[in-house]
C-alpha cells in the first residue's frame, strides 16, 4: 500500500473510537524504519499486540499477523474468538500482505456469522474502532464479505474506512468495494457522486481513486477502459478540487484512461484548461497527460 506524504500527521489525528493515537502510546508519534530490520523491538512489540498504528508499509510488512489477531481479541474480551481468528491468520501465513488482510477479514466475517447477532455487532464496532489499522482494516473487509449485500448497504459501510485517519485502511476501503463495482458500475457511479463534494478530502478521494479503469492492486473496469465518458460526470465536480490528495487520484484516473483512450482524455484536458483556468486544474491536467503527447 503507498504512503501519501503525511502519514506521520495522519497517524497522528484521532482515530475512529476517537482518541489521539500519539496520546494512546508514546510510541506512536515516531519516524518509520526504512527497513524491516531496523524497526525498534518496542514498536514491533506495539504493532504485533495491536497498541500502535504504522507509520509506512514497511512496518506494515513486518507485522505478525497471527500473533496481532490473537492479542487484540484477547484485549477485547474475546479468548475464543482470538484463537479462532489467530488460527485463519496462521493459514494464511505464507500469503502475500493484502490477500491475508482480506482472507482475515473474510475470516473474521465467517466466524462471526455463527455468532449471537449481539455479539457480531460488539465484535465488529470492537474491531472498526481499534488503535490497531491493520485490525481496523480486517474490519473494512469483513463488513464487505457478505454475498447478499446491496450497493447501498456496501457503501454505507465502507465510508468510514474511507474517511479512517490511516492511509493504509483507506486504501483497503477501496480495494475492499472494488469486485462488486464492475456488475453495476452505472449504480456505483450514481452513488458515489454526491461523494465528490463531501468537506472530507478522502471521501472525496475514495470516489475517484475506486473507480480508477485500471487501477493498483485489482482488476480493471473494462468499461470504463473503452468508454471512460459514463465516469464523466463523477469527474467533473473534483477538476479543481483544492487538495492535491484528491487531485492526484483525478490526474491518475485520467492517465489509466489514456492508456485506451488517449483522444478522450486529451479532449477533456482541453476543454478543462478553456473553462477552469486554475492552479489546481493545471495540476491536474499536467499529471494526467504525462502519458501522451499532444
Amino acid at each position: 500500500m503507498p504512503k501519501p506524504a503525511k502519514s506521520r500527521a495522519a497517524a497522528r489525528r484521532p482515530d475512529p473510537a476517537g482518541k489521539s493515537l500519539a496520546a494512546a502510546n508514546p510510541l506512536a508519534d515516531r519516524k518509520g524504519a526504512r527497513r524491516m530490520s531496523e524497526i525498534p523491538p518496542d514498536v514491533l512489540a506495539g504493532l504485533n499486540a495491536g497498541e500502535l498504528a504504522t507509520v509506512n508499509l514497511v512496518e506494515s510488512l513486518a507485522i505478525d499477523m497471527s500473533a496481532l489477531a490473537r492479542s487484540a481479541f484477547r484485549r477485547l474480551g474475546h479468548d475464543a474468538l482470538a484463537e479462532e481468528v489467530g488460527l485463519a491468520a496462521d493459514a494464511l501465513a505464507e500469503s502475500g500482505v493484502m490477500r491475508r488482510l482480506i482472507g482475515i477479514g473474510a475470516a473474521i466475517h465467517e466466524i462471526l456469522a455463527a455468532k449471537p447477532r449481539r455479539l457480531r455487532i460488539k465484535v465488529l464496532s470492537q474491531i472498526a474502532g481499534h488503535p490497531s489499522d491493520t485490525v481496523r482494516s480486517w474490519a473494512c473487509f469483513a463488513a464487505q464479505a457478505g454475498e447478499s449485500t446491496s450497493l447501498d448497504d456496501r457503501l454505507g459501510a465502507v465510508r468510514p474506512f474511507a474517511a479512517d485517519p490511516h492511509f493504509g485502511v483507506r486504501e483497503c476501503a477501496w480495494m475492499s468495494v472494488r469486485p462488486f463495482y464492475a456488475e453495476q458500475l452505472d449504480g456505483v457511479i450514481d452513488g458515489l457522486l454526491a461523494w465528490t463534494a463531501d468537506g472530507d478530502a478522502n471521501i472525496r478521494r475514495f470516489a475517484i481513486e475506486s473507480t480508477r479503469p485500471r487501477g493498483v492492486w485489482c482488476a480493471h473496469l473494462a468499461e470504463l477502459k473503452s468508454d471512460p465518458q459514463r465516469a464523466a460526470h463523477l469527474l467533473e465536480p473534483v477538476r479543481s478540487d483544492p487538495s492535491r490528495y484528491v487531485q492526484s487520484s483525478v490526474a491518475n484516473w485520467l492517465n489509466d484512461a489514456a492508456k485506451s483512450n488517449a483522444r478522450w482524455v486529451t479532449a477533456l484536458c482541453r476543454r478543462w484548461r478553456n473553462e477552469s483556468p486554475m492552479v489546481e486544474t493545471a495540476w491536474i491536467v499536467k499529471r494526467a497527460l504525462r502519458s501522451i503527447r499532444e
